[in-house]
């Protein structure tokens, strides 16, 4: 009996990003307090709302950064095998639940202005949103890269171009009333941010809970990686086969090889982990090589 792995986990793809998502995180902070602070001095609501949404970047941002840390740090524990890399996946459907409250109630409050839409001072929204456009800008250049790479990341990046979104719409339900006192553009921007936020902030939960679940990554074809190992010379069946996500960027398998008395097991080895590097890019693999008789004893198993 034999077994082998590929090369060692690799660090996750969010982890190059610290720098980037601590910057976006002061950012949107420090713009925060300054939006929420000047819908106060106004009594602008479109302010106030739209400095709730900031809240929520802040809070998505710094749930990833907090994941992102975690997962660092218990790289080096024996305790925890695969470290904390789950915690990056938690935060971003974390973000995702935070979206949905936001759109839905962005939506809510839209509806609920159009039968007493109320009067907001133009000049002082059109201003602020200018400026909480441009901190949303930066944030969003300095998440957009890691992105690609980390759902935990795209989480937060989902968040700050949602308020983006926000941000312009503000600005022009500012610019708006300020040039020809339309009080329906508050609520008719607010409905059009709401509708933009749900569809994207769906895709980030459904994504976050098929790996919470374990499923195997949609890119993957089990049943074909299954017969491509069980076509490999030596390879009697394939049994056991398991595909899953960890977090972003590090995808993982295992599978128990049954094979005859008199084969190369070291060879089998080498040739299954250089297949599924190859043609699924799995690098980390946990292979195991079995005899008929121990393949019995793994068929005996209920789960």
């Amino acid at each position: 009996m034999g077994h082998g792995h590929g090369h060692g986990m690799p660090a996750s793809a969010s982890g190059r990003h610290v720098g980037r998502l601590a910057a976006a995180f002061i950012v949107t902070a420090v713009f925060m307090v300054v939006e929420i602070a000047t819908g106060i001095a106004t009594g602008s609501l479109a302010l106030l709302s739209d400095g709730a949404h900031m809240v929520t970047d802040v809070l998505g941002i710094g749930l990833a950064l907090a994941a992102i840390l975690a997962a660092r740090r218990s790289r080096r524990s024996s305790a925890w095998t695969f470290g904390l890399y789950r915690a990056e996946v938690l935060a971003a459907l974390a973000n995702a639940v935070l979206l949905f409250g936001v759109a839905g109630y962005v939506l809510y409050e839209a509806v609920m202005r159009f039968s007493s839409p109320p009067e907001v001072p133009g000049g002082p929204v059109a201003v602020v949103a200018g400026l909480g456009l441009a901190a949303n800008v930066v944030a969003f250049l300095l998440l957009r890269a890691g992105a690609a790479e980390s759902l935990n990341l795209r989480g937060a990046y989902l968040e700050v171009v949602a308020d983006m979104v926000g941000s312009v719409g503000v600005l022009v339900s500012g610019l708006v009333t300020l040039l020809f006192g339309w009080r329906y553009a508050d609520p008719v921007i607010g409905v059009a941010i709401g509708l933009f936020v749900l569809p994207r902030t769906w895709t980030l939960a459904r994504r976050s809970l098929r790996i919470l679940f374990q499923h195997a990554p949609e890119r993957v074809d089990v049943d074909a990686l299954t017969a491509a190992l069980g076509r490999l010379p030596g390879v009697g069946e394939v049994h056991d086969v398991h595909v899953w996500t960890l977090t972003s960027g590090m995808e993982v398998a295992s599978a128990h090889l049954t094979v005859g008395p008199d084969c190369d097991q070291s060879a089998i080895l080498a040739a299954a982990r250089e297949l599924l590097a190859r043609e699924y890019q799995l690098e980390h693999a946990t292979l195991q090589v079995e005899s008929g008789t121990a393949a019995k004893t793994c068929h005996e198993l209920q789960w």
